[in-house]
């Protein structure tokens, strides 16, 4: 799975988000996402929302995904 791949799979789950995500290792990603659903979630919230656009392929073909997440101010 590549950096590419991982955001085309949030931006599907998560429509109205600005995403970018880095890592060029193949197994290592930061992921940057901004999303008006993210309002008066907390972060741990907002991040299971990422994770849940990801489904098995977090499990099976990522290593380790850093979130940064938020909603719009």
């Amino acid at each position: 799975m590549n950096a590419s791949e991982i955001q085309q799979l949030i931006e599907a789950g998560l429509p109205d988000a600005t995403v970018t995500v880095l890592g060029d290792d193949g197994q290592h990603f930061e992921a940057k996402v901004e999303s008006p659903s993210f309002a008066g979630k907390g972060l741990v919230e907002q991040h299971k929302m990422v994770y849940a656009t990801l489904g098995s392929s977090f499990e099976s073909a990522l290593h380790a995904l850093a979130l940064k997440t938020s909603a719009p101010r």
